[in-house]
């Protein structure tokens, strides 16, 4: 029978387009996903100033959470992964030196500094660090003019650096640095090896330490000659057992220069994840029902194969050889573009910081095999599936089904059908009684997704209900066109419910998915701006904002209140938190003495001004739940791996999704890799005009390069283009598969229709005119778009109240009408163009050629 099929492929090359299409896209689709999940897997950073060291070593990032049973070893602890750099043990530098191979071993520091220049930062506009000149080596850097720095007042910089400021060796510059300015002397003017991403500031080692707290980045290691990089690395290896320390090799090098890669990697893991799962429903779903509406109108060819000896098992064996040649050369021929396709969705990753641009996409033999191999199974059980019906009906049925399909429902179909919307209902209540806040939108995401499978399953069972109700005003709007076309519609409510299918699918994904993101954001927004209730900001560009300056903006008239403000995570250690994930909690450093008049916080119990050295406050949930009171202490696990222990000194009720704990600002602040807060909030009082408040600031703050003075307004729009760059990449991979599903509405309602010529042949020979028969198809195209679009905006609902009730206490999502005009409209457009351009490319030939040359 391959044969056979073989022939049947080279004479019906357009039966089998339909099947081509929705498996190239699909698998350009998933393989897509699957690159950007290799590369946020192997997280390959080429190293850039520690590049000249075949190994280095850094803190590791990742760590085991706390343990319910400590003791227990059969227990496996979950993994978090730190944000913040966190420093090495200074013992390593002496102990990796001593390792047989090492020529030299030489530890780094890295810590903001930024030239200035006529009280302006200078730069290439990206950011600057400062080292120690012990570290240029590690480029290596090469001095270009000068010497190295010999005292605390000399600085070596980058050539780039130097030249846009116009300085020279033995020229006096100014650096701010862990938020002062300082004088320093230009020794000399170094050149990298190699193409740099931050500008570099060598100052002496000693002050480099200075600077950095003492604390050590990582350690670059020099072989001597005759070893190799993983021959080194393996014997440094063997001296970090117990330091939390790693050795990197290769493109992990760069990893230790930028720590930030390994946060945004974890996130592209579960982006492409999540998304890539939902591609991957969506890409089978749309295979299996267009291979299903292939193989349907091929009934009579079928039946005229049974009915010349062809044996039920000869035929399913045709069907499956054909198909799976048609997935073989559409896979094969998705190589290249889903390679392409994945490399630009990285990039726009990239371009709005969603991944940091050192971050190198791979997509190699894994996600094509992966992509493939999910084609080949979705087709082979696809076609295995609907082969079955048309091997084993009876050569007289399917003939008489090939004029008018009937049979549809099955005990398979219903199973499948109730399974799907009961996981649909099962995700409905746990997103509306069991979470809270953003986090809901990872069971309210898949719930349309099964619903949609759960519906499409009996679909033609819910057309026949619809078409009835439509019936009549469509009837009324279009006259005997539009009763022709209600009757075809009944009798042939199988093909319709399989052309409707892409329609719901395309309108309640892209309804559901888009309304989430935005009604998160609104949600995040008024959360933001409810708990906010500063005046004005003060924030800088040069790394950190000095501890002291807050002190000084009290003494500005016109300031109530004024409080550091840093971010980061937190992890608790001990007691055991059940209610702790990977992520920690997200940890707000503020000052005590200004966080009441800048927040809207209330503590419940305890006072906020108490939150100084080892303290925190916590949500008044989340102490009930590990059994805490004010007073009691805590064991917690900081953003840089730092262990503390912490006194609880106040509760306090946040909007429920939207938790946080507070801690001192300088306390986290000197646990972050910048190791300074980056705002100040400051609060008016009563009658102060804001303008003459931030203009009083920006005199105060004129001294200081890089700082900003801004108003409410510029915070709350900052917040809101952060959460606006994450749902423009949800919104970018929400639009892929919308496009995929668009894209099938299209590709099933060119197949049906076209499918049709035999008929319109007949009508007309029967008197209908050309006129008359595109007028049938418009109201059948417009039955289609309104029972697709009615069904999934349904379908999205199931999705959107539970989540907007739990985010935004309401049922009603928010966001803009035109987006549910938008895709209605684009889904109309869709279903009457796909329906009456090939019904009126069908009907070019005379009609008794249409009759004679169709089957």
């Amino acid at each position: 029978m391959f044969g056979l099929a073989m022939k049947t492929l080279r004479f019906r090359k357009g039966g089998f387009i339909g099947t081509f299409i929705a498996m190239f896209f699909g698998t350009v689709m998933v393989m897509a996903c699957g690159g950007l999940m290799e590369s946020g897997i192997t997280t390959a950073v080429p190293p850039q100033r520690l590049a000249a060291a075949p190994v280095v070593v850094t803190a590791e990032v990742d760590f085991d959470l706390a343990k319910q049973n400590p003791g227990d070893a059969e227990e496996d602890p979950e993994i978090g992964t730190l944000p913040e750099r966190a420093p090495l043990d200074a013992n390593l530098v002496g102990t990796i030196s001593g390792i047989q191979g090492v020529r030299k071993a030489v530890p780094d520091v890295s810590f903001p500094a930024t030239l200035v220049k006529d009280g302006m930062p200078v730069g290439p506009g990206t950011t600057s660090l400062g080292h120690g000149w012990a570290s240029a080596e590690l480029t290596p850097f090469t001095l270009s003019e000068g010497a190295q720095p010999s005292g605390a007042g000399q600085v070596v910089l980058e050539q780039q650096l130097a030249s846009m400021a116009g300085v020279k060796p033995g020229d006096t510059v100014q650096v701010a640095v862990r938020g002062k300015t300082e004088t320093f002397t230009v020794s000399g003017i170094a050149a990298p090896t190699g193409t740099l991403t931050t500008s570099a500031l060598f100052f002496s080692d000693d002050r480099a330490q200075q600077f950095s707290g003492g604390r050590i980045d990582s350690i670059g290691v020099l072989a001597a000659d005759g070893v190799d990089a993983k021959t080194l690395r393996d014997r440094v290896a063997g001296k970090l057992d117990k330091s939390k320390a790693v050795a990197l090799i290769g493109d992990d090098r760069g990893v230790a220069e930028f720590p930030e890669a390994a946060i945004s990697s974890e996130n592209l893991i579960i982006l492409s994840a999540v998304f890539g799962g939902f591609a991957l429903m969506v890409a089978m779903f749309v295979v299996a029902s267009t291979l299903g509406l292939s193989i349907q109108q091929r009934m009579r060819e079928m039946a005229m194969l049974r009915a010349i000896g062809t044996t039920p098992r000869q035929l399913r064996r045709m069907i499956i050889s054909e198909t799976m040649v048609v997935s073989v050369v559409a896979i094969a021929a998705a190589l290249f573009p889903g390679v392409i396709f994945g490399e630009w969705l990285f990039d726009q990753f990239t371009a709005n910081g969603v991944v940091p641009k050192v971050v190198e996409f791979h997509s190699g033999l894994v996600p094509f095999a992966a992509a493939g191999g999910i084609a080949l199974l979705t087709a082979w059980a696809s076609a295995r599936v609907a082969s079955k019906r048309a091997a084993n009906t009876r050569p007289t049925e399917a003939l008489a089904e090939a004029a008018i399909q009937t049979k549809w429902l099955t005990w398979t179909r219903v199973l499948f059908s109730v399974i799907c919307l009961a996981g649909g209902t099962v995700l409905m209540v746990i997103t509306a009684t069991m979470m809270t806040g953003p986090i809901a939108q990872s069971t309210a995401g898949p719930t349309v997704m099964l619903w949609a499978i759960g519906l499409a399953l009996i679909f033609p069972g819910i057309t026949k209900v619809m078409t009835a109700i439509f019936q009549w005003p469509l009837r009324a709007l279009s006259g005997l066109s539009g009763s022709i076309a209600i009757l075809n519609s009944k009798a042939r409510s199988i093909p319709v419910a399989a052309a409707i299918t892409p329609i719901m699918l395309a309108t309640g994904i892209a309804i559901g998915n888009l309304y989430l993101q935005t009604t998160n954001i609104a949600a995040a927004e008024k959360a933001y701006t409810e708990n906010l209730r500063a005046d004005a900001v003060i924030t800088t560009s040069t790394g950190g904002i000095a501890p002291e300056l807050v002190d000084q903006v009290r003494t500005v008239p016109g300031v109530a209140g004024a409080s550091a403000f840093v971010t980061s995570n937190t992890w608790v250690e001990a007691p055991y938190d059940t209610t702790q994930s990977n992520d920690g909690f997200p940890v707000q450093g503020v000052t005590a003495d200004g966080v009441g008049q800048t927040t809207a916080i209330t503590p419940t119990a305890g006072e906020l001004t108490a939150l100084r050295g080892n303290t925190m406050a916590l949500p008044t949930e989340h102490a009930r739940k590990i059994g805490k009171n004010v007073g009691d202490t805590m064991t917690m696990r900081l953003g840089d791996g730092a262990k503390l222990d912490m006194k609880i000194v106040a509760t306090f009720d946040p909007r429920p999704g939207f938790e946080m704990i507070l801690m001192p600002a300088e306390l986290i602040a000197a646990h972050t890799t910048e190791g300074l807060a980056s705002q100040i909030l400051v609060r008016a009082a009563p009658g102060t005009d804001i303008g003459a408040l931030t203009a009083a600031l920006g005199t105060l703050t004129a001294d200081k390069p890089g700082v900003i003075v801004a108003d409410r307004n510029v915070l709350t729009e900052t917040y809101s283009e952060q959460q606006q760059t994450q749902a423009w990449i949800n919104y970018l991979l929400v639009g892929m598969i919308v496009a995929y599903t668009a894209l099938a509405v299209v590709n099933t309602l060119v197949m049906a229709t076209a499918a049709r010529r035999r008929e319109f042949g007949l009508q007309r020979l029967t008197g209908f005119t050309r006129g008359q028969v595109m007028r049938m198809m418009a109201v059948e195209a417009a039955l289609i778009a309104l029972v697709g679009i009615v069904i999934g905006t349904a379908i999205s609902a199931t999705s959107l109240v539970p989540f907007s009730i739990v985010v935004s206490d309401t049922p009603w999502p928010s966001g803009p009408i035109w987006i549910y005009l938008a895709v209605i409209g684009v889904a109309g457009a869709l279903a009457f163009l796909s329906t009456l351009l090939p019904a009126w490319a069908a009907m070019r030939q005379k009609p008794v050629e249409t009759v004679a040359g169709a089957e």
